[in-house]
């Protein structure tokens, strides 16, 4: 099976921009540069991508988020997604067929993802070790430009 890219929300969603602009499919409903920038690139490189929202879990492109929110990944955060949950939409969106796992976010994420995604063989963080957003998104930036993937750092489950 190939490869699944995961790829951060964002704070910054369509309704801040408009406001009345109703429900929205995940691929249009985070607008933030860092988030624009991981959708390019998993687009560019990756057939099977998700978005990965602490509201909402694991979110398929086209999938619709229903309005605007701002909840992210906290411990203790009873509004947050929890793991059990996030598992069993693995298995409702057929996503625990992938075995080969990219994500594009910080180490804030690294626990929940490692948690939900047991049956990988490998998870790659290729933007972990990065001193902060700017450089994720030059990194992203200057990989899109050159059509050239990023080296990852691997783990092996």
């Amino acid at each position: 099976m190939s490869q699944l890219c995961i790829i951060p929300c964002g704070k910054k969603k369509i309704w801040d921009k408009t406001p009345d602009i109703g429900p929205t499919q995940a691929k249009y409903a985070y607008i933030g540069v860092l988030h624009r920038l991981c959708r390019q690139y998993a687009e560019l490189y990756f057939e099977n991508w998700v978005i990965i929202s602490g509201k909402h879990g694991l979110l398929l492109p086209d999938d619709t988020v229903p309005s605007n929110y701002d909840v992210t990944f906290r411990p203790n955060d009873p509004d947050v997604i929890s793991v059990n949950l996030l598992r069993n939409q693995l298995k409702e969106k057929g996503l625990d067929v992938f075995h080969d796992i990219v994500v594009l976010t910080g180490k804030k994420y690294q626990p929940i993802i490692n948690q939900t995604f047991q049956q990988a063989d490998s998870i790659q963080y290729p933007l972990l070790g990065t001193k902060g957003i700017g450089q994720m998104q030059g990194l992203l930036k200057n990989s899109i430009e050159n059509n050239q993937a990023l080296h990852t750092i691997r783990e092996e489950s």
